[in-house]
């Protein structure tokens, strides 16, 4: 448009703001030492992983520490910590998804506290983000407990799609620590590389990621996506040192590290 002043991106990266998230409470010893590093926290709700006791304590760390908190419901199987896929009808998923997000909420509420999001975890984040009838159904589930909640999904999934259909609010989410697929899905840990172990390339990655919005796939393809939120697993056996890695290196770079609220 004529008068408009012209933009050049590279003037714009310190004006970045991006959320750190972290899936804490599924029974790992890092939780305390995560939390003052990161912004979100997505906790598991005793199906894939954790019990009342875990939830009650996770949440009392997130309040020590300002981090947003949020649900984070799997398949019932801790057996396989959620992580297999199961056959469920949509409304099987729904009703999984209301019930865990229901535990946490109301744990939350006795702690002083309240959610701001919504994480699927595992095989059940993995089926939402490939399928839109298992997005739908979750996405209904967080609408019809509060509207105002947010949904995590992978960065331009169904996920995401579905959520925005349905009005609500959400984080595309990326991830440190895992290795993509040329369609944007990714690795499936099974498969050799899925996950990244070195902490210069967790970095990379990472400010791939947020300035450039792309990431590098497994075969070499450049993939588009968006960065709200950067996931780091807690399960990780170098979570807590690419916790404090990503965070110096988003400060260096003076991106603003905080929850998308």
């Amino acid at each position: 448009m004529s008068g408009s002043p012209i933009r050049n991106p590279q003037s714009e990266i310190h004006n970045l703001t991006v959320d750190l998230n972290c899936d804490l409470g599924e029974g790992y010893p890092a939780d305390a030492a995560l939390m003052p590093l990161i912004t979100s926290a997505n906790i598991a709700c005793g199906y894939h992983a954790g019990d009342k006791d875990t939830m009650r304590r996770t949440i009392g760390l997130a309040l020590e520490h300002g981090v947003a908190i949020g649900a984070h419901p799997g398949f019932e199987d801790k057996a396989n910590f959620g992580r297999t896929a199961m056959s469920l009808s949509p409304q099987a998923v729904y009703q999984l998804v209301q019930e865990q997000i229901l535990d946490l909420a109301n744990l939350a509420y006795t702690e002083g506290a309240y959610l701001q999001h919504v994480k699927p975890h595992g095989a059940l984040y993995n089926l939402a983000a490939q399928s839109l009838e298992w997005a739908s159904a979750i996405a209904e589930a967080v609408r019809d407990f509060n509207a105002d909640l947010l949904l995590f999904g992978l960065s331009g999934s169904f996920s995401i799609k579905a959520a925005q259909t349905l009005g609500l609010r959400t984080a595309n989410e990326v991830f440190a620590d895992r290795s993509y697929q040329p369609d944007g899905s990714l690795t499936p840990r099974n498969q050799p590389n899925a996950l990244i172990e070195d902490t210069q390339a967790c970095i990379a990655q990472v400010l791939q990621m947020v300035e450039e919005r792309r990431v590098t796939a497994l075969s070499g393809q450049n993939i588009v996506l968006i960065a709200d939120t950067i996931c780091l697993h807690g399960d990780g056996i170098h979570a807590i040192s690419f916790a404090q890695a990503i965070r110096h290196a988003l400060e260096e770079k003076k991106i603003v590290i905080q929850a998308p609220y």
